[in-house]
């Protein structure tokens, strides 16, 4: 999802608690606070010696110690005046790809891809998923493209493993 559409959901669901699904069925605590958003500029070189550049705004939650307990989610409005004020300051590269980095002590720390967003009495759910690791010059590393079917099921003695 890019910045662009990210301010968008949250717009039209201004009404709702925003909450934050890490990993299925995981929640970011009601006690998160939007503590920074980067705008960050890749400029990469891959492991074939080809080059990429590319723009990602990263929004950093942190649960606070002090707030354990606390009753209510961020709302998506304040969460949008938050995003809106950091826009004034900085302007967003509204192409850019959005990542939540967040963890806490049950989950390392990552920078989470939005996956999908859904509406579940009056909550607006951000789910979001880590992407691994791979290999952007797979024709020039001789390294085969696996399916997608081929990379999700991975049995014991497949050789896959």
């Amino acid at each position: 999802m890019n910045t662009s559409d990210f301010i968008t959901v949250l717009a039209e669901h201004q009404d709702k608690s925003l909450l934050f699904e890490y990993s299925p069925g995981m929640l970011v605590g009601t006690n998160y606070h939007i503590t920074e958003v980067k705008h960050i500029t890749i400029d990469a070189v891959d492991c074939g010696a080809g080059t990429d550049s590319w723009k990602e705004t990263i929004i950093q939650l942190w649960e606070s110690p002090s707030e354990l307990g606390k009753p209510n989610y961020m709302s998506a409005y304040k969460a949008l005046g938050i995003l809106r004020k950091v826009g004034e300051m900085k302007a967003y590269e509204m192409d850019a790809t959005v990542k939540i980095e967040y963890g806490n002590s049950r989950f390392h720390t990552a920078q989470l891809h939005i996956t999908s967003t859904e509406i579940k009495e009056g909550q607006l759910i951000v789910k979001l998923a880590v992407n691994p690791t791979d290999c952007k010059a797979k024709e020039t590393c001789g390294v085969p493209e696996t399916s997608e079917a081929e990379a999700t099921s991975c049995a014991p003695g497949s050789g896959c493993c």
